[in-house]
């Protein structure tokens, strides 16, 4: 079972002649099906902490170390197009905002996952496969009537439904999902929240989430509090 495991992670920017510390020696481990919630002020290091968990950014020191059934790999030391393939495969990314393809209906939006960075040309029944797969994540989000819609055609709730269906079309590991709710209104984003616990336990991810929003706080399984780059050693009580 995948378990994230963050260790002493530090990550600095230039400023000046100086430099600002983003991420101060955070240390934090997330099991299979555990969501971490992490809050805080804005410019807390929130974001940074999303970022190198995703392998967007490299740390100065540290280590994050993602186990799955296939082994232990430290994060921080893979090259661009490892991490690339490793965003690809095994870590799902659900934005702030869906980001999806203005041109592609809901069911092509999953299906596109799965081709990135393979090659052009696949046999008819892994091409049946996968529009199965996407078919199906789509009817677990509650959106297979509205599979061939195109995201203008959605409501911000339901983009942001394919936003985490998509996410997990290549059967991640570790989900980073970076404040689903904030541009939704209370119902829709209750709804959210119940998807995204809903699918870490039923896909077994590892999950690191972080949000504005006290409300739904409580429904998760630890909540970290994150100020100046400085991530409280344990779970806060809500």
């Amino acid at each position: 079972m995948p378990v994230l495991s963050i260790e002493d992670i530090t990550l600095t920017y230039p400023d000046g002649a100086d430099r600002l510390t983003a991420l101060d020696r955070v240390d934090l481990r997330v099991g299979a099906g555990e969501i971490a919630a992490i809050t805080g002020p804005s410019g807390s290091g929130k974001s940074s902490l999303l970022a190198v968990a995703a392998t967007l950014i490299r740390p100065d020191s540290g280590r994050v170390v993602l186990e799955t059934p296939d082994g232990a790999a430290d994060l921080t030391r893979l090259t661009r197009r490892e991490a690339a393939a490793l965003r690809r495969t095994g870590i799902g990314v659900v934005f702030q905002q869906p980001n999806l393809i203005p041109a592609l209906t809901a069911l092509e939006q999953l299906q596109a996952m799965t081709h990135l960075g393979q090659r052009l040309w696949t046999p008819r029944a892994e091409r049946h496969k996968t529009r199965s797969r996407a078919a199906d994540l789509l009817d677990a989000v509650g959106l297979a009537e509205h599979a061939h819609k195109r995201p203008a055609q959605l409501s911000g709730g339901q983009r942001q439904r394919v936003n985490i269906a998509r996410a997990l079309m290549n059967n991640p590991s570790l989900l980073v999902i970076d404040e689903p709710t904030s541009a939704l209104d209370t119902e829709r984003g209750s709804a959210v929240i119940d998807l995204i616990l809903t699918m870490a336990d039923t896909h077994r991810a590892a999950t690191l989430l972080v949000t504005h929003d006290p409300s739904h706080l409580h429904r998760m399984t630890a909540v970290y509090r994150m100020t100046d780059g400085r991530l409280s050693p344990s779970p806060v009580r809500i």
